[in-house]
C-alpha cells in the first residue's frame, strides 16, 4: 500500500509539473510555497449576473486547502442546468460576483488538508464543490469528495454524483420506489432523466413514462416504457395508458406542470418538485417569464391532500449538502450507487465535452434543450478555434465585454426547448 501511495504521489508530481504547478505538489509533501512558485489557475468566472457575455476564463489565485478538506487537480467538471439559473442571479440568495461557478468535478487529489483520512496523493476522485468547481484545482472538505472506480473515466465521474444522486433520493428517499410502481419524470433526455430511467430499471416492474422532445425519442426511446413529445397533451397519454395515473412524479419544470402533474397522481403517490426551468426562458433573468410561470403554478390546498392522499415534496441536492449539513447521508447513497456502478447497472451519460473556453457554448445547448446526458467541461481539452475566436477568452484581468448596442434585443431569442 505505501509503495503504491508513493507511486501514485510520484505521478501526480509529474503530472503537476507537466502543468507548471510543482510547487504545489511539493507544499503537500510538507514544504511550505515559496515566494515566486506558481500559484495561479484557470478558471471559469462569472463577472455579474445576466448573460453569456458575463462569462470569462481568467487567471485566478490558486487555493489551498484548510483542515479537512482536500486540493484537487481538476479533470473534468459537470454542467447542469442550475448552472444556467445562477449565471442568471435566478436564485435564492445569490452570491456575490465575481464567482466560479461549478457544483460538481473529477479529478486527482494534490495535497491533503490537516487531519484528513482515508485518501492519498494521487488517488482519482469526484467530488461536490459549494461554487468553484470550474477551475484546474478545487478545494472542498473530505466529506463531499468521493473514490473513482478504476473503469470509470474522468468525464464520467464528473457526470456522476449531482444527476444520480438526485435521481438515487428522489426515487428510493422521499418516493419509496418500490416494486410494480410508475413514473412520470420531464426531460428525459438530461442527466437526470436519464439517471431516474435507469435506476428504475434496477426494480422489477417499473413502468417509466417520460416527456422530450422528439428529436430525442430514437436516441432515448429504450431507456424508458412509455415515451411523449413535450408538445403533447401528456395528461391524456398517460392516463390513456393507466387511468388510475401514477406513483411518482418529478418535475423539473414547475409552471402549468405543477398541477398537471398533482392531477396524475394516484391515491399515496407522490408528486416531487426539483427544478423550475419553466421560470427561465431567455438568456437573461426575465421578470414577466418568473411571474407567468409562477401564477401558472396551481396553488396547494391542504385539505385537498388529505382528501385524495396525495403527497407534494421538493427537492435540493445543493440545500441538502451545503445549508442542511446532510454530507453523512449523501455519502450512504453515493456507496450505494457506486456499486450499482460496479456491479454495471447504472452508467452515466456524457452527452459531449467542451474546453472551458467553450463553456458559453455548452451553456447555450443546454439553453437549447440540445443534450442527451451530461455535458462536460474537459480542463484538458484545447478549445475549437472557431468557438475560440467568439467564445470565452482567456483574461488575465477578467474583464467582461460590455453589451454591444442591440444585445438586448435578442436576449429572448432562445426559448427553451425540451
Amino acid at each position: 500500500m505505501a509503495k503504491e501511495g508513493a507511486q501514485r504521489a510520484e505521478e501526480t508530481e509529474q503530472m503537476i509539473e507537466k502543468e507548471g504547478g510543482k510547487g504545489a505538489a511539493e507544499g503537500s509533501a510538507g514544504g511550505s510555497m515559496r515566494a515566486g512558485d506558481a500559484k495561479e489557475m484557470r478558471a471559469v468566472v462569472l463577472s455579474a449576473f445576466g448573460g453569456l457575455n458575463k462569462l470569462r476564463v481568467s487567471k485566478r489565485a490558486m487555493p489551498e486547502p484548510q483542515e479537512g478538506e482536500l486540493k484537487i487537480r481538476v479533470k473534468a467538471c459537470g454542467l447542469n442546468f442550475i448552472d444556467l439559473m445562477v449565471r442568471q442571479g435566478n436564485i435564492d440568495n445569490p452570491p456575490k460576483t465575481p464567482l466560479v461557478p461549478g457544483f460538481e468535478c473529477s479529478g486527482i487529489v494534490e495535497t491533503l488538508g490537516d487531519s484528513v483520512k482515508g485518501f492519498e496523493i494521487g488517488d482519482r476522485v469526484m467530488a461536490f464543490v459549494n461554487y468553484n468547481a470550474w477551475a484546474e484545482v478545487v478545494c472542498t472538505p473530505v466529506e463531499f469528495v468521493y473514490k473513482i472506480p478504476d473503469d470509470m473515466s474522468f468525464s464520467e465521474a464528473a457526470a456522476f454524483p449531482m444527476n444520480f444522486v438526485t435521481a438515487y433520493m428522489m426515487l428510493f428517499e422521499v418516493a419509496n420506489l418500490r416494486e410494480g410502481m410508475s413514473v412520470l419524470v420531464h426531460s428525459a433526455g438530461g442527466g437526470v432523466g436519464q439517471a431516474v430511467a435507469q435506476l428504475c430499471s434496477t426494480i422489477p416492474n417499473v413502468t417509466v413514462f417520460g416527456t422530450a422532445s422528439s428529436f430525442k425519442h430514437e436516441a432515448i426511446k429504450d431507456s424508458v416504457t412509455h415515451l411523449f413529445d413535450r408538445n403533447a397533451d401528456y395528461v391524456q397519454e398517460v392516463k390513456r395508458i393507466s387511468t388510475d395515473g401514477v406513483d411518482i412524479v418529478l418535475d423539473c419544470l414547475c409552471g402549468e406542470n405543477t398541477g398537471k402533474g398533482l392531477s396524475l397522481l394516484k391515491p399515496l403517490g407522490t408528486y416531487i418538485l426539483y427544478g423550475s426551468s419553466n421560470m427561465v426562458t431567455g438568456e437573461t433573468k426575465s421578470f414577466f417569464s418568473f411571474a407567468k410561470s409562477w401564477w401558472q403554478v396551481e396553488k396547494v390546498n391542504p385539505i385537498k391532500l388529505y382528501e385524495e392522499n396525495k403527497v407534494i415534496a421538493g427537492f435540493s441536492l445543493l440545500n441538502l449538502l451545503f445549508k442542511q449539513n446532510r454530507g453523512g447521508l449523501i455519502k450512504g447513497v453515493m456507496d450505494k450507487l457506486l456499486s450499482l456502478y460496479n456491479s454495471k447497472k447504472i452508467k452515466p451519460v456524457v452527452d459531449s465535452l467542451w474546453a472551458l473556453e467553450e463553456v458559453k457554448e455548452a451553456m447555450q445547448r443546454i439553453h437549447d434543450r440540445g443534450n442527451i446526458g451530461k455535458l462536460i467541461l474537459d480542463v484538458e481539452k484545447a478549445p475549437t478555434p472557431l468557438m475560440a475566436n467568439d467564445s470565452t477568452e482567456t483574461s488575465e484581468a477578467g474583464e467582461e465585454e460590455e453589451d454591444h448596442e442591440g444585445d438586448n434585443e435578442n436576449k429572448e431569442r432562445m426559448p427553451f426547448i425540451q
